[in-house]
């Protein structure tokens, strides 16, 4: 294979446009969900509508994720990253100026495929610019840190945004950090690392969008509609997508997914654990982010002050759980934490009892719980999936860990906002939300059993590298 090297960046400079194109990326998760409300109001969405806002964004990343990063080796990581700027700029227009609900969920999935390009090409880069062992862990440490921001500063400055001057706010803020980004990028980034034997697999690519956007709409549809016709075509679709999904990669010369490691308990449990973080996770946020507009009747902004308590723990713990995790091994941390998440969650089913006079003295154990639960688990569960494979192949880890929790968040929108269609009025929503607190509770406890039986209790226990 030939390796391509051209002149060198500058890797100061480069981390910091980094971590500001990849905080923005990350903010773009978060920084809607505040604003849903007001976009509903002013577009006429409906709540299915809103699901595909989120879900639109999400399904793209977890798609596209895995062969974006050979996209990159085929032309160049720098290459990508501008793409992937351009892209999710144009989009953060056109999602600004949209006209209708279908033009907005459009732009997001632009906005989408435009994250899948930047997330792993900004870590080739940084990679690349930082070939000593050492350094590259550290620049990847202030990268994973800085980006762990997005997730408080998403609702805040959301809330705060459309306080100000409406959801449209929201894209606009995108639109001059992408530009700065643009410029600063050719001056700071090596042309990059180039490998023209091996080509995308676009055909996996493929195949796997359809699998993830015909689940997705299978579950939002069966949830506002029943399972009429149009659930029963998209679950075949999905079926069959995901059927030539799995054909393909086992075919492929280049497979995005290597199906052997799908045979390694200790690689596969951290990942489907992922997955189910991210559903609980996300699906709450969303639930909670209608409760508190929709049915507390709080502003935006006053919702975005008050999930700091899910928020803050996140990033606050991230890096002390990260640290346990190497010094005790991943299973205690994963456990402590899954077990904290699920009595958080669980809490909300106070709601079905006590009905909308709860409020947010009801809602707040929760908020505290799951962000204490998932600070003490995102970090660990990474180093879980990596370290339970050789060391040459941790990028390809990263990135299944990161397709894995991108996919869980679009399916916890998805099976949440189902849920939550067709409630009767502010009683039976809470209800609901109540209901949906035992599910998160459960499904924590899942990924308490998995973590417990595939990872590893000791900093040693990462024999798949040696």
């Amino acid at each position: 294979m030939v390796v391509v090297r051209e002149r060198a960046g500058r890797p100061g400079p480069l981390l910091v446009v980094m971590c500001v194109g990849m905080f923005l990326v990350l903010l773009d998760v978060t920084v809607v969900n505040v604003a849903l409300p007001a976009i509903a109001d002013g577009l006429a969405g409906g709540r299915e509508r809103l699901q595909w806002v989120v879900d639109g964004y999400a399904v793209a990343i977890a798609s596209l994720l895995l062969g974006a990063g050979s996209v990159g080796d085929r032309i160049g990581h720098r290459r990508v990253v501008l793409l992937g700027l351009a892209l999710f700029g144009l989009a953060s227009a056109g999602a600004a100026a949209a006209p209708d609900a279908a033009v907005l969920v459009a732009a997001r999935v632009v906005q989408g495929i435009g994250a899948a390009l930047l997330l792993p090409g900004s870590l080739a880069l940084i990679a690349d610019a930082y070939p000593d062992r050492g350094a590259q862990a550290r620049a990847l440490g202030i990268w994973a840190g800085v980006s762990s921001l997005a997730l408080p500063a998403g609702p805040l400055l959301g809330g705060l945004l459309v306080g100000a001057g409406g959801w449209r706010l929201v894209f606009l803020i995108n639109l001059p950090v992408v530009a700065g980004a643009l410029v600063a990028v050719p001056l700071v980034a090596a042309r990059g690392v180039r490998r023209p034997g091996r080509s995308p697999d676009l055909a996996g690519m493929a195949l796997a969008a359809a699998t993830l956007a015909g689940l997705v709409y299978a579950v939002i549809e069966a949830g506002h509609r029943g399972f009429g016709p149009a659930t029963v075509v998209a679950a075949v679709v999905a079926l069959c997508a995901g059927a030539g999904f799995l054909v393909r990669q086992r075919l492929a010369a280049a497979p995005m997914l290597p199906l052997g490691l799908l045979a390694r308990p200790a690689f596969t449990g951290p990942n489907l654990a992922a997955l189910l973080m991210n559903l609980t996770f996300n699906g709450v946020l969303y639930a909670l982010t209608l409760y508190l507009q929709g049915v507390l009747g709080w502003s935006a902004p006053v919702a975005g002050l008050s999930l700091l308590p899910l928020f803050l723990p996140l990033a606050l713990l991230a890096p002390l759980a990260g640290r346990c995790a190497g010094r005790f091994g991943p299973r205690p941390v994963l456990v402590a934490g899954a077990a904290i998440a699920a009595a958080g969650v669980a809490a909300l089913a106070v709601l079905a009892r006590v009905g909308p006079a709860g409020g947010y003295p009801a809602v707040l154990p929760a908020l505290l719980g799951m962000g204490v639960g998932a600070g003490l688990f995102t970090a660990p569960v990474v180093s879980a999936a990596v370290r339970a494979v050789p060391a040459e192949r941790a990028g390809l880890a990263s990135g299944v860990n990161n397709t894995a929790r991108q996919t869980g968040t679009a399916l916890g929108v998805a099976i949440f906002g189902a849920r939550l269609a067709g409630a009767s009025g502010p009683a039976g929503f809470t209800h609901r939300l109540g209901e949906l607190g035992l599910l998160g509770g459960a499904l924590w406890l899942a990924a308490l059993v998995i973590v417990a039986m595939t990872t590893g209790s000791g900093p040693a226990e990462g024999a798949a590298r040696r």
